[in-house]
């Protein structure tokens, strides 16, 4: 019944962002729910913006957020003060599915991995996230739906057509979950 509950509000905060990206980034290609390859995961969202491939992974946790970066060892993860560092993991294998399913297509195209955090009960409430600043971990920045769809709306040097056949690309590797 728990996991059950948790799905849903994962589903949930998945369809919120999408929502808002499509909303907020109308020019930025996106795929939804994509199934990775020899797995039984999927990728929520993946971006092709001019500024590169966004692989996109939603979260929808209520309580602070926190990188901890200890003086030895590796960087943990926290969400309202439990260990999340998992997340993380599995982001880096679908950052790594989705550079191979372009690697003969657009072997130089810059592929980035996020964490896109969106608030718990909605548009309005808090996401734990600090305002001001963008926490990263391993390399991968953690973002709220607003300051993610600026990043995907910045320059670039990937071309409308590229992008296009990036998109078809991944379409046809990656298919829906």
């Amino acid at each position: 019944m728990a996991e059950e509950k948790a799905w849903a509000t994962g589903a949930a905060g998945e369809q919120l962002l999408a929502e808002s990206l499509a909303r907020r980034c109308p020019e930025v290609s996106m795929l939804h729910d994509r199934r990775m390859p020899h797995s039984r995961a999927n990728i929520d969202h993946i971006a092709v913006a001019a500024s590169g491939v966004y692989v996109i992974d939603a979260k929808r946790y209520r309580g602070k957020i926190k990188v901890l970066k200890p003086l030895f060892g590796a960087q943990k993860l926290e969400i309202a003060g439990r260990d999340r560092t998992k997340l993380v993991d599995g982001l880096g294998k679908q950052v790594a599915a989705v550079k191979a399913a372009l690697v003969d297509v657009a072997p130089d195209a810059p592929v980035r991995g996020c964490l896109c955090f969106v608030a718990p009960e909605g548009f309005m409430a808090d996401s734990g996230l600090p305002v001001l600043r963008t926490l990263k971990i391993n390399g991968y920045p953690l973002y709220y739906p607003r300051r993610l769809a600026k990043r995907l709306d910045g320059p670039g040097s990937l071309s409308r057509e590229q992008a296009r056949r990036i998109h078809a690309r991944l379409a046809e590797r990656l298919p829906p979950a």
